[in-house]
């Protein structure tokens, strides 16, 4: 595995890959790693012979109070796993290499990105598109691989790659969790051991509604109090929201069908956490 800090390098790398005509999947990520991003790294080495990961805590999607300063860095941790999963380049740039000068241009959404952690994150996914499109622009990938558990950011980027014709397949991975059902996240980390046992609620609220939608209940508005049931009893929980959405516009569901999203957002401790399921999907083996 090569480890490139800088574009032009990069690009150079790139073509006797992109020669060979054998495809080049990306997998970008801000670090910290853990098995639901390795597990990305698996779904982009079945698509493409050439794998590159991006490891960069990206400052433009982060806001004032929010915690880019204490967000887990470990670059040498994470070469060490994205190497023995199969990674052929890791590129780890410094913010000066993507934000050389003052920026005049920004990929801003739309109504999409007013709602749920948009809503929650004035500017987040401004800057989410801005750096995915840099970097689509920067390896130019055959495929590109998201976690399911950031929903309405790959939501966001299928929309970025329609809209702007970016010549790029998306591929969205299903959500890994750890043994107790807590979505895998760097975040994680952050939870103390009081706060990680209330940190299943996430889950199991989820859980229930997609237990109450199989059993043949649709109304959305049922299911999220369902879902309430579970966390609301638990005053150290502060939900953000909890909804049931429209997988393509993410407008609240009055009527959930196979497909729809359920999705939550809460506060645990100091740690921001969010999850979701698909409902009608089969649940994980």
């Amino acid at each position: 595995m090569q480890i490139i800090e800088r574009i032009e390098p990069l690009r150079s790398a790139l073509e006797a890959p992109r020669r060979a005509g054998s495809g080049i999947a990306l997998v970008p990520t801000m670090g910290a790693l853990h098995e639901g991003h390795l597990s990305l790294v698996d779904r982009a080495r079945e698509r493409a012979a050439c794998v590159v990961m991006s490891l960069f805590v990206n400052p433009l999607q982060f806001g004032p109070n929010e915690d880019f300063a204490r967000y887990p860095r470990d670059l040498e941790g994470d070469a060490r796993l994205a190497e023995a999963r199969g990674v052929d380049f890791l590129f780890a740039p410094q913010p000066a290499e993507l934000y050389r000068s003052a920026r005049s241009v920004s990929v801003v959404p739309a109504s999409l990105a007013s709602r749920w952690d948009g809503a929650s994150r004035p500017g987040h996914f401004t800057g989410v598109l801005t750096v995915v499109a840099k970097l689509f622009n920067i390896v130019q990938p055959d495929i590109a691989v998201f976690g399911q558990k950031d929903f309405q950011q790959a939501t966001l980027i299928r929309a970025m790659i329609r809209d702007l014709d970016f010549p790029i397949q998306l591929v969205v991975a299903p959500t890994v969790r750890e043994t107790d059902d807590v979505a895998l996240s760097s975040r994680n980390a952050y939870l103390r051991p009081t706060d990680r046992k209330r940190a299943r609620l996430l889950s199991r609220a989820l859980f229930a509604m997609r237990d109450a939608f199989d059993a043949g209940e649709s109304s959305g508005e049922v299911l999220e109090a369902i879902g309430r049931r579970v966390v609301d009893p638990e005053a150290k929980v502060k939900v953000e929201y909890l909804a049931v959405m429209d997988p393509d516009t993410l407008e609240p569901a009055t009527v959930a069908t196979a497909g729809t999203i359920a999705a939550v957002a809460a506060h645990i401790g100091t740690t921001r956490l969010i999850d979701n399921i698909i409902l009608g999907a089969p649940a994980p083996s």
